[in-house]
């Protein structure tokens, strides 16, 4: 813990000024706090002290609580190691002591950060600096009085919206708010909360303590009504978080008993809450992100990532155009080649719809889209790819033409170009095998919407380089993108998991349950929508191709369906043209449609798998667990392979790339909380009854018996040693 202190020094005009120091955020862990309460004390019993200035280190205030202590309390179930921060430090040492502070923002002050500043008595900031309470985020609620604090200085209708949408706002928006005193720049700061310390202290100006203030809380009758709008928006949004509901629990408590009783009963709230399900699965997402940035043998080598300013994309359809946006929304130039001037036309007008889509959404300014759009150029052959730092090929998927276009852009192409491949289940060695440049030969599979999707498989063979590995995580992180490095085979480590998932659903339908009811469960446990639904989006094209790769690839455990091929001959391409398992008609929500009830029944008669010619019997949570128990019997086999670094690589992966739900920490660390021995004796009783597709996978039944969790670290086998 060298460099995280402390430190207070006692000017002449006497002023203390505390200065929080623990890079790069200023982070308030344990010995930060410790530090701070000792402090304030040492300043309130210094006769030469008059008033007190709270600052950070660094251009930054505070980026919030220590989430390590987070995860220390998730290994242990022992919450006794959060210190009690929100009473004896901010009520009682610093928002009524006897002198005045004041806290002296630049950069951030973020969740407890925020919450310090706001105990204190006034606050200056310099512009644009970040101010937010994004605890929601980790399944906890604020717990340094932010429940209460921030309603008395912003007014109800804003600190709901800053809480439970965990939306920081700018100091310019904080100080019309009144959460800002003044904004000064950052040569004043000092200077100016200096003297406000002392106008206060001297009663210049008026000595504020907000969780006495009531004036923007409105009437109990207005407050109440703000209170239970957001209450059925938050069921809505966020039904299976208890956190939000909690949250709003502990504002009200304080609107109607006062600020003092809700910051007891936040605090109590907040120990139950870091104990939760949901504050264990988020905390790991966060820390499972984290952990993606190291991969063995490529970070640990101190190579330097080599600049990549131009890249060329093959390809304009709908992968090549999002993955064109993505790099020039971050200032890199792109070449965009097509096979003949039409399709390339189509390819930048979809560029420049996604780009202009964002700009109608406010996701971006007009002139940031004007610039990213005049990095774009579009082009008709290899003649301008002498000095590009990278191509990524996103055509169709035929092996004969990813390995003409990769032997083509060899030869075009400077010796240190990445060769990327943004296929999504073709094996990588095929692709490159004609080519004497296999070292530089890498997958880039990005997930559709690729402008939008956060995840990058980074797809490597035995003989790509670290230094290209490297490289092109650098890539992914400069668009924004989480990059996951994975082994090579097929479907890679994403679509591999999950090729079961769709599978599953199609049995039990064949199995006699209903479709909607599927996709209804699966909803509601929490996936953005059903497999079937999912189906209708994706366009059924991509499931037939698919399907019969993995069914080649894994012969004997896979459900190869009829039904989407008689959807197809009765006229349905999904959202396509706007008929699937649903109706979509412009302007309103997907409609089940009745009319697919007969065209599920031929299917059900050709594969024939109804045991004794009836429907079976399940309840809910069997129909959820069916869908998703094979999938976490593919995620073992994965594990075993070694195709992911670590089982929290493939957390991450289902939650970015399949939308996995967050809250349940991803699908190893969600099957982890279900319990290896439950799934396994699930899957072995459905293989019985149901057939092979079911097997539980060595690695599961072995984790099982063991009693050991599916997240702990594999004994390295021969095949995880060669995927990476």
């Amino acid at each position: 813990m060298a460099g995280v202190n402390v430190t207070m020094e006692v000017g002449n005009d006497a002023v203390a000024v505390i200065t929080i120091c623990n890079p790069p955020v200023n982070a308030l862990a344990i010995p930060i706090i410790a530090g701070l309460k000792e402090k304030f004390d040492e300043a309130m019993r210094r006769d030469d002290v008059k008033a007190i200035v709270l600052t950070g280190k660094g251009g930054r205030f505070s980026g919030g609580f220590d989430i390590n202590v987070f995860e220390t309390v998730h290994k242990t179930g022992d919450v006794s190691v959060m210190p009690d921060v929100s009473v004896e430090l901010v009520v009682n040492t610093m928002e009524d002591a006897k002198k005045p502070a004041v806290a002296a923002i630049q950069g951030l002050a973020l969740g407890g950060g925020l919450e310090l500043t706001m105990g204190c008595h006034a606050r200056i900031s310099t512009p644009k600096a970040q101010l937010g309470l994004p605890e929601l985020t980790l399944g906890v609620i604020p717990g340094f009085g932010g429940t209460q604090r921030l309603p008395r200085l912003v007014g109800l209708s804003k600190a709901i919206e800053m809480m439970l949408l965990s939306k920081p706002i700018m100091s310019e928006e904080g100080k019309k708010l009144g959460l800002i005193d003044a904004i000064v720049s950052s040569e004043e700061l000092l200077r100016v909360s200096r003297q406000w310390a002392l106008d206060i202290a001297e009663r210049r100006k008026p000595w504020m303590r907000s969780l006495h203030m009531t004036e923007k809380l409105g009437s109990l009758s207005e407050a109440r009504e703000i209170l239970k709008v957001a209450r059925q928006q938050a069921k809505q949004t966020a039904p299976n978080m208890p956190q939000h509901q909690a949250c709003l629990d502990v504002i009200e408590e304080g609107v109607i008993h006062g600020g003092y009783n809700g910051v007891l009963k936040e605090a109590k709230i907040f120990k139950e809450l870091v104990l939760s399900d949901t504050s264990r699965g988020l905390v790991h997402v966060f820390f499972a992100q984290r952990a993606t940035s190291k991969v063995p043998n490529v970070t640990d080598l101190g190579l330097k990532p080599r600049p990549v300013k131009k890249v060329a994309v093959i390809g304009g359809g709908l992968m090549g155009s999002g993955i064109a946006t993505s790099l020039i929304l971050s200032n890199i130039f792109v070449l965009l080649k097509e096979v003949n001037s039409e399709y390339l036309l189509r390819g930048i007008k979809l560029i420049e719809e996604n780009v202009r889509g964002l700009v109608a959404r406010r996701k971006l300014a007009k002139d940031k889209a004007d610039k990213a759009l005049s990095m774009l150029k579009g082009v008709l052959d290899y003649s301008e790819f002498k000095d590009v730092d990278m191509v990524i090929e996103a055509v169709i998927e035929s092996i004969p033409l990813k390995q003409k276009i990769f032997i083509e852009v060899e030869k075009a192409c400077p010796p240190h170009c990445i060769l990327a491949t943004n296929t999504s289940t073709i094996d990588l060695n095929k692709v490159g095998e004609k080519t004497s440049s296999q070292d530089r030969i890498i997958g880039a599979h990005f997930f559709s919407p690729a402008h939008v999707m956060p995840l990058l498989e980074i797809v490597r063979t035995e003989k790509t380089s670290a230094q290209i590995i490297l490289d092109l995580m650098t890539v992914g992180k400069i668009i924004k993108k989480v990059p996951v490095v994975v082994g090579n085979c097929t479907g890679f480590a994403v679509n591999r998991t999950f090729f079961p998932y769709t599978q599953a659903a199609h049995m039990l339908l064949h199995l006699g349950v209903d479709v909607f009811r599927i996709d209804r469960l699966i909803s509601s446990f929490g996936l953005p929508m059903g497999p079937f639904q999912l189906q209708d989006l994706a366009g059924y094209g991509v499931f037939l191709a698919v399907g019969k790769e993995f069914a080649n690839a894994f012969p004997g455990r896979t459900f190869l369906s009829p039904l989407v091929e008689l959807l197809v001959k009765s006229g349905r391409n999904g959202k396509n043209n706007g008929k699937g398992y649903y109706l979509y008609d412009k302007g309103s929500k997907p409609k089940p449609d009745p009319s697919i009830v007969p065209i599920i029944e031929e299917s059900r008669q050709i594969a024939n798998i109804l045991p004794a010619g009836k429907p079976i019997s399940v309840t809910d949570q069997e129909i959820v667990e069916m869908i998703l128990f094979p999938v976490v019997n593919e995620a073992c086999r994965v594990l075993e392979e070694g195709v992911v670094v670590r089982a929290s690589d493939l957390d991450i992966a289902s939650v970015l790339g399949m939308s996995f739900p967050s809250y349940r920490g991803g699908i190893v660390f969600w099957a982890d909380t279900v319990g290896p021995k439950h799934i396994y004796a699930s899957l072995k009783k459905w293989s019985e009854l149901y057939g092979s597709f079911f097997t539980p996978s060595k690695f599961l039944e072995e984790r099982a018996m063991k009693g050991l969790l599916l997240s702990a670290p594999a004994s390295p086998s021969s095949a995880s040693r060669s995927r990476l």
